[in-house]
This record gives C-alpha cells, structure tokens and sequence, in this order.
C-alpha cells in the first residue's frame, strides 16, 4: 500500500514537474528577450548548440538549453539556417527561431559609381565589407556602375559577375532601338564611346550633347580629341579624368591618345552608365563640333572652330 501511494506521489510530482517545466518554456518561449538594441548575428553552420552558444554571447537569449528545447519542440517548423540575421532589440524565441527558418539574411550594399577605372572598380569591390577573396582588374568597361546588394559571405568574383551580367543585360535591351543614324557599328563602339561622354561632364542633361559632338566629329572623319583619352593614355589606365594634362600627353604615341589616332580608342576608357549608354544610342540632333567648359560643371558649344576660339577667349576672360 506504501509503495503505491509513493508511485502516486511520484507521478504527481512527475506531471507537476513537466507542466511547469514546459509553462517555463513556453513563458521563455513568448517573452521579450534579453538584447537591449538590434543587431546583425552571424550564424554559423554548426548546429543548434553552436547557434544557441552564438546568441547567448551576443546577449540575445539567456539560456541556451531552452533555445534548444524550443528549437528540438519546434522542428517541424524546418531546419535553422546559417547566416548573418537582423535580430531585433527584446526579440523572443519565437521571434528568433522564426527569423532563423524563415527571414532573408542581411543585405551589404556596394556601390559602383559611373566613371570609374577597371582599377578604381576592384580597388572598391576588394574592399566591399563582408565579402570574401579578392578580384584583379576587370576588364575595362565591362560592368554597370550601380548599388549591388549581397550576403555576407558572398565571394567579390561573383559581385563583379553580377555587374558584367547587368551590363550586357541593358546593352542587350538599348542596343536595338538605338538612333539608326549614328556611326556606331558595334555595341562595343558604344561602350567605348559612351565611357568617353561619361568623363566628359558631370550633368546629365549634358551627356546627349557631348555625345553628338564626337558622333558628328567620328561622321565627318574628324579626330575626337577627347582630353579623358589623353589622361587615361597617361596614367596607364588608373585615371580617366581629374589630372592636367601636358604637352607631352597630348603627343603620347598611345592607341588610347585621340588627339594622335583617329576614330575611337581600342576599348573603353572606364565604366560608363546607362545614361551615358542611352546618351550615344540617343544622341542630341544637332551639328555642334566643339564644347568648351564653362567652369561651373557644364559646357559651351559650337558648330564652327571661330566660334569655340570665341567661347574660350570668352571663358579666358571671366
């Protein structure tokens, strides 16, 4: 009789102990958790104890043997994932464990700004933060300049990958409906072009006009003595603009030179944007030969060589 009452007690004891032990999980489970501000963690790819050990140290949980309880509960939910997370501030365990199976993982961003060198370019894809390895020079003018999204981890050759596609993405859509009337024979031809429009102004309004000038002057059989030409010929192809330019430059042997060679340079000088891309296919109507700058970023144009010597003099005069 004894020994029957002490199982009873027993089995009491036993069930209170689980239904508290499972409303401690439960209230663990629901409640806000212990990290005061949003953070990005990183999960690594080594199982539910190694992702618990990875929250309790960065103060998001503070036991990790329920973490893994709940998690073990939850299973049928699917698997936690690896990966770098945005766990906001007081998120509980359902949160975190719904954020782990289901949520996207941080984004980085990289940006590639229009008129940059193949060397500038993998100078900031080397440096993109959370990225891994490393690229050598790209090919001159083969990526799009713009804002590339990754996930940590992601290897720089496939970001670079990513841009080459972009590029041949929107050449592939522009070059067809491109103005029927422009020398331009190639898409080739227009990249090459559209990166020396591109070192040519900082407007966009402007890129239209600059292009119809070198299109009117490559129509006419005219050198294009485009100075963006002389400084990349120059630097051996670090810079495309932005440095003075000496007598010697301008009578640099140098393919890329346009003030020696005629018709275009034999390949892109940096990586111009779409609207540098489009400003080619689409160029300004117009008969202007020449453009001066004017100082505050934009240009003066001229259909004759009086009328640029009288737009410089003008300019000289200010």
């Amino acid at each position: 009789m004894k020994l029957r009452v002490r199982l009873i007690l027993f089995l009491v004891l036993l069930v209170l102990c689980l239904s508290l032990g499972k409303m401690a999980i439960h209230e663990s489970y629901t409640s806000p958790g212990p990290l005061q501000t949003t953070r990005a963690i990183v999960i690594p790819p080594a199982g539910t104890a190694a992702a618990a050990r990875i929250l309790r140290q960065n103060h998001a949980i503070t036991t990790p043997v329920i973490f893994r309880a709940a998690a073990w509960i939850t299973r049928k939910l699917g698997p936690l994932r690896a990966g770098e997370y945005q766990i906001p501030a007081r998120a509980s365990l359902a949160q975190i464990l719904k954020i782990l199976r289901f949520a996207p993982q941080l984004e980085h961003q990289v940006t590639i700004p229009e008129g940059l060198t193949a060397f500038q370019i993998a100078k900031i894809l080397n440096a993109a933060p959370a990225a891994t390895g490393r690229i050598a020079i790209t090919t001159e003018g083969s990526i799009l300049p713009q804002t590339y999204d990754y996930t940590r981890g992601t290897p720089v050759g496939q970001i670079a990958a990513r841009a080459e596609r972009a590029l041949q993405t929107a050449l592939t859509a522009a070059w067809p409906n491109r103005d029927p009337t422009i020398p331009l024979a190639t898409p080739r031809d227009a990249i090459i072009l559209a990166s020396i429009v591109q070192e040519e102004t900082p407007l966009p309004a402007e890129l239209p006009k600059i292009a119809a000038v070198y299109e009117n002057r490559l129509a006419q059989n005219m050198r294009l003595q485009a100075d963006p030409t002389v400084i990349y010929a120059a630097s051996y192809g670090v810079a495309a603009a932005g440095q003075p330019i000496t007598r010697a430059d301008l009578a640099n042997p140098s393919p890329y030179n346009t003030y020696v060679h005629p018709g275009l340079p034999p390949g892109p000088i940096c990586a111009p944007g779409l609207a540098a891309i489009l400003a080619v296919l689409h160029p300004t109507s117009s008969h202007n030969l020449y453009f001066v700058a004017t100082g505050t970023g934009g240009h003066i144009f001229a259909q004759s060589f009086t009328q640029q010597r009288a737009n410089i003099a003008a300019y000289r005069n200010q």
